[in-house]
């Protein structure tokens, strides 16, 4: 069947699985599964440990899995990152879908997730596809604005060229740059994770497996959600944690 959504919205079922009453269970599951990652736990037998201890819908298991970490990876990411107050001049390299699908969430009423790292991450699944919505050009656009009030150098998107759809994401990324004077590049490749991981300028993602591995990288996605997207439904499953505001 074609996909045929126009928003990056919630789930039927997410008023109920993220309601504010279920987020103490939630953040504690989050807290239980840090701690097998840290002991050496496998992640998959791990969340199946917790997800059963807690008696977790898959969605609330996609949530806790996504909003936790190892304290090595917490420690980690917390040396490398960067923040939003020194990237003037400085270039970018954007993991392309993982920003805009978040970005995308939050204009929708989508939920979007603060995990132990203090990242903000989407509930969306792409499954290799790819479809334009009605969020995108104004998500792409508050992405523009963001950076361009912050001074930064260059900022070049790459895609994934396995998803459907990624070569005219990319075009109308371009096109956004040119339309606004902004200094954008983006290019499709097979794997971005690898060039991101090995990448020499700040990077953009909120992708478990790069940021353990770059060198640099910016919160960015909370910090645009955070000051464009004010009504947006954040969900803060870190430990004490606020669910209603993302305070940098």
């Amino acid at each position: 069947m074609a996909d045929s959504r126009k928003h990056r919205g919630p789930h039927p079922h997410d008023p109920t699985f993220f309601h504010l009453q279920n987020r103490p269970a939630l953040q504690t599951a989050v807290e239980h599964l840090a701690w097998l990652l840290s002991h050496g736990y496998n992640a998959r037998s791990a969340l199946k440990l917790v997800g059963d201890r807690f008696q977790l819908s898959d969605r609330q298991r996609k949530a806790v899995i996504r909003s936790s970490c190892s304290d090595a990876s917490l420690s980690r990411r917390e040396r490398h990152r960067v923040g939003i107050a020194d990237l003037a001049g400085r270039d970018l390299e954007i993991d392309g879908f993982n920003l805009v699908t978040t970005v995308e969430a939050a204009l929708s009423g989508g939920v979007v997730l603060i995990g132990r790292d203090q990242v903000a991450r989407d509930m969306a699944s792409m499954h290799g596809s790819y479809r334009k919505v009605t969020e995108t050009g104004p998500a792409l656009q508050l992405v523009g604005e963001f950076l361009a009030h912050r001074s930064v150098g260059r900022v070049h998107w790459l895609l994934d060229r396995p998803v459907s759809n990624s070569g005219r994401l990319a075009q109308m990324i371009r096109e956004f740059g040119t339309e606004n004077g902004w200094q954008w590049s983006a290019e499709l490749v097979d794997d971005p994770d690898p060039l991101l991981k090995d990448s020499k300028q700040v990077v953009v993602t909120g992708d478990s497996v790069i940021l353990d591995g770059c060198e640099r990288w910016v919160n960015l996605a909370r910090a645009v959600v955070a000051e464009s997207v004010p009504d947006a439904w954040i969900l803060n499953l870190a430990s004490g944690g606020p669910s209603d505001k993302m305070a940098e």
